[in-house]
């Protein structure tokens, strides 16, 4: 899986990759390649958000990222839907309680850190940074999409409803089939996040730092007792050891913050979706509304034309008239009279309906000025 990416750790620097060798993405974050082909755009995976040991796989419509505790890999960083978000991930990623100073020291101790502050920091985790500036994004995104469908999708149905047309009617129907693909984007991203929320398990999967720090814990407990050799000393390291994985432990199930963070975008994704659901009730409504329209006009139609086979049939029947001996054309004039009145009664009924509201205005053909503008459309 080649392409390109760029790199930004939590201290705001970025390193730009191209054509990365995607083995070389799997042994660098410890995924599988079946993990890494959510990310593959050729595949055109839906929206996921999969957390593994020591990474999120995220995928979000164009924002494609693979995110740890200390870094962030984001694909494709020239597109021009992503450039907002490396920009918006340079000043967001670094901790606000990092100086320029304590680059090299912070590397070295934010595991610690992490893991001892636990719920007590008021600053997010890394992680957490870097996956609210995608939610952010992508919730914007959809958002904004959803609005110039708005925009375009309301003046188009009124004037469909004013005058049915075959241009308004295809000018509709390309609406409709937009804002349901817009509509099945935006209901996957509210899943995705939907699922999460309802797995306690999934959330705690998200804490990266949390995981780094229990493993980084253990591994300097272990590595303290085997140099220590005083007892008393290493008793108190074991102790504080023991107490430090206590608090680790029962932080584990303590996932408040992230469901706090993943419950503002839902709230949010879900009001772009009930937005796209008002659409398409306003899009069903006009919808009846034509029907309605098209079955009044072949009522009148049909009524007008009953009329006059009514009158023909009278005439056409085999029934012995005095009037009618040696009069045979009158019969012939007889039709063509009542097809004009026939004809004349439905148009004043049509003008009658038009004039008092009940019927819009109906265009069966497409004028050539309209077919210039699809051709150049």
């Amino acid at each position: 899986m080649g392409g390109g990416w760029i790199m930004l750790d939590s201290w705001g620097s970025e390193k730009s990759v191209l054509d990365v060798d995607k083995h070389a993405i799997m042994q660098r974050f410890h995924i599988h390649a079946r993990d890494l082909r959510v990310l593959d755009p050729l595949l055109s995976y839906p929206s996921t958000i999969l957390a593994r040991d020591n990474a999120i796989l995220l995928n979000l419509e164009h924002i494609k990222a693979i995110i740890t505790a200390q870094e962030v890999l984001l694909r494709d960083p020239l597109d021009d839907n992503i450039i907002p978000v490396v920009e918006e991930l340079r000043r967001r990623l670094p901790s606000l309680n990092i100086t320029p100073q304590d680059h090299g020291e912070e590397k070295e101790s934010s595991v610690q850190n992490d893991g001892e502050a636990g719920g007590d920091t008021t600053e997010p985790p890394f992680e957490f940074r870097a996956l609210e500036v995608a939610l952010q994004a992508i919730c914007s995104f959809l958002a904004a999409r959803t609005n110039e469908l708005e925009i375009s999708a309301y003046p188009a149905l009124d004037e469909l409803t004013s005058k049915i047309s075959i241009h308004n009617l295809d000018k509709v129907r390309k609406l409709k089939s937009g804002m349901t693909s817009l509509t099945a984007r935006v209901q996957k991203v509210r899943d995705e996040l939907e699922q999460l929320l309802d797995e306690e398990n999934d959330l705690a999967d998200l804490y990266l730092s949390r995981k780094l720090s229990r493993a980084s814990l253990l591994s300097g407990s272990v590595g303290a007792s085997l140099y220590i050799s005083s007892p008393h000393i290493s008793s108190k390291i074991s102790r504080a050891s023991r107490a430090s994985m206590e608090s680790i432990q029962g932080d584990e199930t303590n996932v408040e913050e992230l469901e706090m963070l993943l419950e503002a975008y839902f709230m949010q994704i879900d009001g772009t979706l009930n937005k796209l659901t008002m659409v398409r009730e306003y899009i069903d409504d006009t919808e009846d509304y034509i029907n309605i329209q098209l079955e009044l006009f072949l009522s009148l139609g049909t009524l007008c034309f009953a009329v006059y086979s009514l009158v023909a049939g009278i005439f056409g029947m085999n029934i012995k008239y005095t009037w009618n001996d040696d009069h045979g054309y009158i019969f012939k004039w007889v039709v063509i009279l009542s097809g004009i009145g026939s004809a004349v009664l439905f148009l004043l009924v049509i003008s009658y309906a038009r004039f008092k509201g009940v019927l819009s205005d109906l265009e069966l053909y497409q004028p050539a000025e309209d077919i210039k503008m699809n051709k150049i459309q």
